[in-house]
């Protein structure tokens, strides 16, 4: 019987090993939503959620904020964006992409815009504002200029 528990013991760290994969797969998940938050977006004084993507741009934006807040005067435009100069390039790949509200892409190499509606124009794709509906969106970007911080996270919070 000693063999029995051990068996058991084994089938039950199988077991107990079955979810760690996907505790995996849910952690790249994860570790998206964790690169998401190696840098914050606020927009005013709310900071949302961003789910960055895996590209030079955001690379080069993440290095940018590492060595101060970037901090973007953005004016609305178009009744579906909000539009704001970076003060320096970055890398860019643009793509014909029709945006969605909460994407966030990158112009020109050196200017950010948010949506809180579409549009359909060569971007790089930076990021997504997640878990906000369109019409939060649309009451946190649509009313006037805002002024956005991109920054890494402070290490005590």
């Amino acid at each position: 019987m000693t063999g029995d528990p051990s068996d058991t013991a084994e089938i039950k760290d199988a077991n107990a090993s079955e979810p760690m994969p996907e505790k995996e797969t849910n952690s790249s998940v994860s570790s998206n939503e964790m690169e998401g938050s190696l840098m914050e977006l606020t927009v005013n004084d709310q900071t949302v959620s961003v789910l960055w993507e895996n590209n030079e741009s955001v690379e080069a934006l993440r290095k940018l904020a590492s060595e101060n807040p970037v901090v973007v005067e953005m004016s609305k435009y178009g009744g579906f964006e909000q539009v704001g100069p970076l003060g320096t390039s970055l890398p860019k790949n643009d793509t014909d992409t029709t945006t969605r509200p909460g994407d966030i892409v990158l112009y020109s190499g050196n200017q950010i815009v948010v949506f809180y509606g579409s549009n359909t124009w060569a971007y790089t794709r930076l990021g997504k504002i997640s878990g906000l509906s369109e019409p939060q969106l649309k009451e946190l970007l649509g009313k006037g200029d805002v002024t956005i911080t991109i920054q890494l996270p402070e290490a005590g919070k």
